[in-house]
């Protein structure tokens, strides 16, 4: 093979003029090889649309820039500007769009190729948490004048420890009288603990709700007698009475430190009223206000039994009551009380 070239050449290419129609016919026939050669099509995509251009380039920045094809810096192209040319290749351009993110109490105007708005945020190095909202959504295609708003969403969990009150039961007593009342049992608060959960958006609170509670102690329920003793009192019969009135009740006897009289002293022993002043079972005497008991009022004074409204004193003024005993061991021991006086019909 090599023989024949050297051959060829030999006989071409040393004579003189003979050879110079055969050197200008090769020449003419490699330049326009090397023409085709390096003359390339390729295709260029910008944001969809098809181009088609020549190029003598052997790569697609200087390809572009003989095109008067701009490439911006945020722009997105596939294959990079400075890969080599081959004939038929495309090169696909994607152009950035203005778009306007407010997060953080911060505006940002950001130029951006990327497909999505959470593509774009990663793109820029904006972290989100999965409980952020983004509007538009995530995954909404950009568009140029976009706006996204982010807002940062936080939840808090605060755990507490709080009173639970206890109920009062109330249990009626037939063997009490109405108007009286006893703590059979005291009540006692229980404890629980709350586990509240916080939701806050762009550091202002929102919401906030109870997600979970513990019982640490239960309650114990406050018991309270009521007298629901029925509205006679019985005498060997029934006696009704229609008023129930709470009075101050002293002591007082018919002796000189109560009445200011001795035995032999006129009045002595003798009730406003004009009768003897007694202590029994039945119809013991006893001082009031006729301004709140009339004088002559049956009655029934708890702790004391019945008992006849017959007498009056200087300091039984409203609701007082004086009860009459026949000794003054008697009267010391009663001492001073707050009862229920029953008036009688």
């Amino acid at each position: 093979m090599m023989g024949k070239l050297k051959t060829f050449v030999n006989k071409y290419f040393s004579n003189g003029p003979k050879a110079v129609p055969v050197v200008a016919t090769v020449l003419m026939i490699v330049l326009v090889a090397l023409f085709f050669s390096m003359r390339k099509t390729i295709t260029v995509s910008v944001d969809g649309s098809n181009r088609n251009i020549t190029t003598f380039r052997s790569t697609y920045a200087q390809a572009l820039k003989d095109n008067k094809i701009k490439v911006g810096p945020e722009d997105k192209v596939k294959p990079s500007l400075n890969s080599r040319i081959n004939n038929g290749s495309i090169i696909s351009i994607k152009r950035a769009v203005k778009v306007q993110v407010q997060i953080d109490g911060k505006k940002l105007v950001l130029n951006s190729a990327e497909d999505n708005i959470i593509d774009m945020l990663k793109s820029e190095n904006i972290k989100l948490n999965k409980s952020d909202i983004i509007s538009p959504k995530g995954d909404s295609k950009l568009k140029d004048g976009m706006k996204v708003v982010v807002t940062r969403v936080q939840s808090k969990y605060v755990k507490q420890t709080t009173p639970i009150k206890y109920e009062t039961v109330i249990r009626n007593d037939k063997d009490m009288q109405k108007g009286n009342s006893k703590v059979l049992q005291e009540g006692q608060n229980g404890e629980k603990e709350t586990v509240t959960q916080i939701i806050y958006q762009n550091g202002k609170e929102i919401s906030r709700k109870i997600v979970k509670e513990i019982v640490k102690k239960q309650p114990v329920q406050k018991v309270v007698a009521i007298g629901a003793m029925s509205d006679s009192l019985s005498r060997g019969g029934n006696v009704s009475y229609t008023k129930v009135i709470k009075m101050k009740a002293t002591a007082y006897t018919a002796d000189y430190i109560s009445t200011g009289k001795s035995p032999g002293d006129k009045g002595f022993g003798i009730t406003a009223t004009g009768t003897v002043a007694r202590r029994n079972n039945y119809s013991s005497s006893v001082a009031v206000d006729p301004r709140v008991i009339p004088l002559g009022t049956k009655l029934y004074v708890e702790g004391y039994g019945y008992a006849i409204a017959e007498d009056t004193g200087g300091a039984i003024k409203g609701n007082r009551i004086d009860l009459f005993f026949n000794s003054s061991s008697q009267a010391n021991e009663w001492g001073v009380k707050w009862v229920n006086v029953y008036v009688a019909e």
